[in-house]
């Protein structure tokens, strides 16, 4: 005597069959939700360029409209100032001497933006004590002697220790 009969088979398919496809069901909705994951991920990753290309568009537009209203002679200072730079082979054999290593190009066009910057504060600062003597004319030796004394006072970690605390063997 079977223990299933024909009845009981169909039941037993039946069955299997509605776990199929719940089973079937189920990764397909979990695969439809990681795909919509992967879709919201994709817009929020298409919606943050989208917003950086904008603020970088809006920073150019900012840019254009200061440019435009510039005299003269804050536009020549402009343009001198946007065609100042340090020769990268300098620069670069200045770092390869201190680190003993290539240097990869990357850092040394960051590198001689950095000199840039270093230069035009020590300007400022020249042009500040420059002010404070009320002298008029241009920079002199002493100014920027002066300014690079007063941000040293300001940095001290960037001053060069007077005596090695420290004795190699």
């Amino acid at each position: 005597m079977p223990l299933i009969g024909q009845a009981g088979v169909d039941e037993v398919d039946t069955h299997m069959d509605i776990g199929m496809t719940f089973i079937e069901a189920r990764k397909t909705g979990e695969m439809e939700s990681k795909a919509d994951d992967n879709d919201s991920t994709l817009h929020k990753q298409e919606r943050k360029e989208k917003n950086k290309k904008q603020i970088e568009e809006e920073e150019r537009e900012k840019i254009r409209v200061l440019v435009s209203n510039f005299t003269e002679e804050q536009l020549n200072r402009y343009e001198m100032y946007r065609r100042a730079a340090f020769p990268k082979s300098a620069i670069k054999r200045l770092m390869q001497s201190l680190v003993s290593a290539s240097i990869p190009h990357n850092v040394v066009i960051a590198m001689s933006g950095v000199a840039k910057v270093f230069v035009g504060e020590i300007v400022e600062a020249a042009l500040d004590a420059m002010e404070q003597r009320a002298e008029v004319g241009p920079l002199q030796p002493k100014h920027i002697r002066e300014s690079v004394r007063k941000m040293k006072q300001c940095m001290p970690l960037c001053t060069r220790p007077k005596s090695s605390r420290f004795k190699v063997f």
